[in-house]
């Protein structure tokens, strides 16, 4: 499973999204998907699921959430499938596979450990053997829901604790929790459990899908306030998730990530922003996370649910039906795959570009010709181009879930580099 090849859902916890169909944007039941021949009863469609109102179990956890083992008994296929997001445990190394990040993420973690998510299951794993410096809890925000309680009981002073201190107090990787705190008996209903999202979204969090903002939680662009470390949305409405607005943001607030050794850059490192690429996309008005990473399935006994082991929809039949109502009979393997290659090889030309541009600012900077002003203006025009590259390479559906975005950002960086060598006279 190469990177940039398959379209995934891994990374920092993607949310359980029992019951997108309560406000998805075809829950008149228009969007059909085809689990298999029914003869004259046709396709299954989300109307085929039947949602239970039960009150919650008992929770087993020190801490009060309800663990998915504890809704086994109720959603036994449920609690099975997200326990199949074991079997994606294959990792790649990103530094590996394009070796010219060493270089531009010079002086951060990421110059020394970059790797391909896994499974939901192993984020807790995965989190406490990372060789990236993690020295406060804040590290662990969507790992877990159990730290998501934490904060919600006691504050954004857990942020601040130590990270080996909190990692013992973790029993569970993402989980029920994340997306239904503990009501999924509430007819599956959705809850956002990040108390960061109500704060910088405010009422605006009420112009998403729930379907899309359940996941998206967790799949955004996101920095650790100064102040009191606590992780943080750049922006405050739908609008402001573009790269440009979030640009602006952490501008005005001179925010950085690290200051980079050899070019003395003050370095923006995006996240994982699918929610504001989707949501800046054609998909959006149309689907949510669930009609392309969710399949709709039917056991033997002829229960139909929602499937909780995320997948590909590249790699499942019951989802490219999803992608029939808009694009007809187009093979959409191919097509998606194409596009795929298209943005990768323009990330590895634009990738290697900036690398050069790096090189040639540290030159500068360690001939000392040039006024402190003068690379001052340079090392902006590296932080944009680093920052309009980042937010492509580190999106994970590699332009399936907005082309027209990652071509944009890529072309974007690619000026910036040409800018910043002119500045440099090379």
């Amino acid at each position: 499973m190469e990177k940039k090849t398959i379209w995934k859902l891994a990374g920092a916890a993607v949310a359980l999204v029992i019951v997108t169909v309560i406000a998805g944007a075809f829950s008149d039941g228009g969007l059909m998907y085809h689990l298999k021949n029914r003869g004259a009863l046709g396709p299954l469609t989300r109307s085929d699921i039947r949602y239970q109102s039960v009150a919650a179990p008992e929770p087993t956890s020190h801490d009060g959430t309800v663990n998915a083992s504890d809704w086994a008994e109720t959603y036994p296929y449920i609690v099975a499938s997200w326990g199949d997001n074991a079997k994606n445990s294959y990792v790649t190394s990103y530094l590996e596979e394009d070796p010219y990040l060493v270089n531009i993420y010079e002086g951060y973690g990421f110059a020394i450990d970059y790797g391909s998510a896994r499974g939901h299951e192993y984020c807790l794993e995965d989190v406490a053997a990372t060789r990236r410096p993690h020295p406060k809890a804040n590290c662990l925000t969507c790992k877990t829901p159990n730290f998501a309680k934490l904060v919600n009981d006691m504050g954004v002073g857990v942020y601040s604790m130590a990270f080996d201190e909190v990692l013992g107090m973790m029993e569970e990787s993402v989980s029920c929790y994340t997306c239904h705190a503990n009501n999924p008996g509430d007819g599956g209903k959705l809850t956002v459990t990040h108390s960061y999202v109500v704060k910088a979204l405010g009422d605006s969090v009420n112009d998403i899908n729930p379907g899309v903002m359940a996941c998206g939680q967790c799949h955004i662009e996101y920095h650790f306030t100064p102040a009191d470390s606590e992780t943080m949305m750049p922006y405050h409405d739908v609008a402001g998730m573009t790269p440009e607005a979030i640009l602006d943001y952490y501008n005005s607030i001179d925010f950085y990530d690290w200051v980079q050794p050899s070019t003395g850059a003050k370095m923006l490192k995006a996240q994982h922003p699918e929610l504001e690429t989707f949501l800046h996309g054609k998909h959006a008005a149309l689907l949510n996370c669930a009609d392309c990473h969710m399949p709709i399935e039917m056991a033997d006994d002829g229960t139909v649910y929602h499937s909780h082991m995320l997948v590909s929809p590249l790699e499942n039949e019951i989802l490219l039906e999803t992608c029939v109502t808009c694009h007809g009979d187009t093979d959409m393997v191919s097509f998606v795959r194409r596009l795929q290659a298209r943005v990768t090889a323009r990330e590895t030309e634009v990738g290697n570009e900036l690398s050069a541009f790096k090189d040639a600012l540290a030159a500068a900077v360690e001939a000392g010709k040039m006024s402190e002003t003068k690379l001052d203006e340079v090392r902006n025009v590296y932080r944009e181009a680093q920052w309009f590259f980042d937010f492509c390479y580190v999106e994970n559906a590699e332009g399936a879930h907005n082309s027209e975005l990652a071509f944009r950002c890529l072309d974007t960086a690619d000026a910036k580099i040409a800018e910043g060598l002119a500045l440099l006279g090379t």
